[in-house]
């Protein structure tokens, strides 16, 4: 009789985290300590959101021992006991489903009292005891499957599913469409939806190129909420990095005493020690990064300005740890120390650790030190085996930028001019001194007087009609108005075949690619001994010795930017960003590069050939110059 009326009881209204602290246990099997549970700072508006019936979609993604597979069978508990909701829990493959099932879901309705008492048949073989689904005395249900198969998510009426390592998920099962789409569809006809998606991520990159599922997720999600701690000490808020070797802020070490770890504030250069931050968490919020948001407990939201706001829909958590109440700061860095010589550990620190993506290229990208110390010494203004000058320009609001590069046979170039000018761009006395730098000539090693063969100069935003007016001035052919073009598979320089209204050719320059190309030829290692005897260097990338020409500025610039993934016009994709980091000195190789690129595809430019031919007024020369190519009269010209 009791168990029939069981259906029509209902309890006082309780939250996630309040429900879970009264009636959640961690049981002995998997958990690292067995006893009641007592939610942590920072899973109190994650719980609540798990079991907040105004959010519709949530995702968190995350480091190990955060305690989040415990999260989740605490909301799924609740759902299950409070709320009355059927439940779907679906993992990588069949064989996880099975074990979650044993190890988790199964010792959680021995431990969890309240699950327990709608489970007459626990501990017996019952047709409502399988491993694929339990079905309670109120008439809810759980299902527990793998996500490999189509067929899983099939027969499934659900009101809350959830996903646990979606990252581990294929991205296309069996060609019926991703996990995310085939599970979420289990809800429909439900009055409390709602998709639980969490994972430690994988690789970057987009889902259809085998990149991170959880990091796609989280991407097309409005709000991306970070755990932001107020400084025990000047009480700045921030949210806990990493850092770097060469970060202000972050976690820092003595070298001689790694397990005594500390956090250097970001604001103010504080000191605060692990336990410092832990108590710090009970006055933390979590904010979002994209619009301002924050939240302290998943239930009430607040806009930037502190003003009360509707409860959105789809939210998502990152969280590492750098947070954990169970892993010190000091172990952080001694797992560090030991993954950061095997590109396999270090790809684990990252994922499981720091709670991010891999990008795959990350262990083999040249940082701005590298090569700020590989800097060399030529002779001449440009060196010997050079060939043919390209230029490319930028123009800021007060200043005007440029840079000039030398090219040899096979593509190896060697930086040979930079110039900044400070000043109005639109002004007269401005443009006549940067039209001075364009046709300023060099003096090769071995005599020869060089120009530039050609000019790219960006016509981007507001200055279009002034580049336009200037290439009019200084020769159509000889400075291109380009504009840039961010979409991979854009060739490198797109030259029309007639002139634009404004009479100049205005060419459009595929960036991402320029980057693509200018990045993985600065990771192309140097040959030092080479250089010196003046043995050709296929592609490889020199740079000066030359404060005036490359600084430590110029290389920060030549690698400010970075593959950041965005969602642009509904579809994910990868896109250099600079990050708010200069970047004018990688603009204009990039548009010197388009340079060479016109120079070759449509005016004949060929630098092996060039190097292979005797110079004019050489021993080796014969006839006289109208004799020879036309193309050869812009950079074979001898000093008078």
């Amino acid at each position: 009789m009791s168990a029939g009326l069981l259906s029509l009881r209902r309890d006082a209204p309780q939250t996630p985290v309040a429900w879970a602290d009264d009636n959640f246990y961690l049981s002995s099997e998997s958990s690292y300590q067995e006893g009641r549970w007592e939610t942590l700072p920072y899973q109190v508006a994650i719980l609540n959101a798990m079991g907040n019936d105004e959010i519709r979609i949530v995702n968190v993604i995350k480091s190990a021992r955060v305690g989040y597979s415990k999260m989740l069978l605490a909301a799924s508990a609740y759902q299950i006991e409070h709320k009355r909701r059927h439940i779907a829990f679906f993992v990588p493959d069949d064989g996880s489903a099975d074990l979650f099932m044993k190890s988790e879901i199964e010792t959680m309705i021995r431990d969890v009292g309240a699950v327990r008492a709608l489970a007459p048949w626990y501990g017996k073989k019952h047709r409502d005891n399988t491993l694929d689904i339990k079905k309670f005395s109120h008439g809810k249900q759980l299902w527990c499957r793998g996500g490999k198969a189509a067929k899983n998510y099939r027969a499934i009426s659900a009101d809350t599913v959830i996903y646990d390592e979606l990252a581990a998920f294929d991205h296309d099962i069996d060609k019926e469409g991703s996990p995310l789409v085939l599970g979420d569809k289990r809800m429909e006809g439900s009055t409390f939806p709602k998709s639980i998606r969490g994972s430690t991520p994988k690789l970057r990159g987009p889902i259809d190129r085998g990149g991170c599922q959880i990091e796609g997720a989280v991407q097309k999600s409005p709000h991306l909420l970070r755990f932001h701690v107020p400084c025990p000490h000047c009480g700045a808020e921030q949210y806990l990095k990493w850092g770097g070797k060469d970060c202000a802020y972050g976690i820092k070490w003595d070298p001689d005493q790694p397990e005594d770890a500390w956090y250097v504030c970001e604001a103010t250069g504080c000191v605060i020690r692990y336990p410092e931050a832990l108590e710090a968490q009970r006055l933390a919020r979590w904010v979002c990064e994209k619009t301002g948001i924050w939240t302290r407990d998943g239930f009430d939201f607040f806009d930037a300005e502190g003003e009360p706001i509707p409860t959105p829909e789809s939210v998502s958590f990152h969280i590492w740890t750098a947070y954990s109440f169970f892993v010190a700061w000091g172990r952080i860095v001694q797992d560090f120390l030991q993954a950061k010589g095997s590109r396999s550990d270090l790809k684990t620190f990252v994922n499981t650790t720091l709670g991010e993506t891999w990008e795959e290229d990350q262990g083999e990208r040249v940082e701005w030190d590298v090569l700020l110390g590989r800097r060399e010494v030529w002779q001449g203004e440009i060196p010997a085996q050079a060939v043919a000058l390209t230029g490319g320009g930028d123009t800021q609001d007060d200043r005007y930028e440029g840079r000039i590069w030398a090219w040899g046979p096979n593509e190896e170039c060697w930086l040979v001019y930079r110039f900044v000018l400070m000043g109005d761009p639109g002004g007269e006395e401005l443009r006549r001194k940067r039209d001075l730098e364009l046709h300023r000539q060099f003096t090769r090693a071995d005599g020869l007087l060089m120009k530039v063969e050609r000019w790219c100069w960006d016509a981007g935003g507001h200055y279009m009609d002034q580049v336009c007016d200037d290439s009019k001035k200084n020769g159509v052919l000889w400075m291109i108005p380009i504009i840039g073009a961010p979409v991979y598979g854009k060739p490198i320089a797109s030259f029309p075949t007639k002139r634009n209204k404004q009479g100049v050719y205005l060419t459009t320059v595929g960036t991402d690619n320029a980057k693509e190309l200018i990045y993985s030829r600065l990771r192309l290692p140097l040959d030092v001994a080479k250089s010196q005897i003046g043995e050709t260097q296929p592609q490889v990338i020199h740079l000066p010795a030359n404060d005036l020409v490359c600084d430590e500025t110029e290389v920060k610039q030549l690698t400010s930017e970075s593959k950041v993934l965005k969602v642009v016009g509904g579809v994910q994709q990868y896109r250099w960003d600079n990050q708010g980091r200069r970047n004018e000195a990688l603009d204009c190789f990039v548009y010197a590069l388009a340079a060479l690129r016109i120079s070759q595809q449509r005016f004949g430019l060929d630098l092996n050939a060039l190097a292979a031919e005797p110079e004019p007024g050489g021993s080796a020369a014969v006839g006289n110059e109208q004799e020879r190519p036309r193309r050869r009269s812009s950079y074979w010209e001898k000093r008078t």
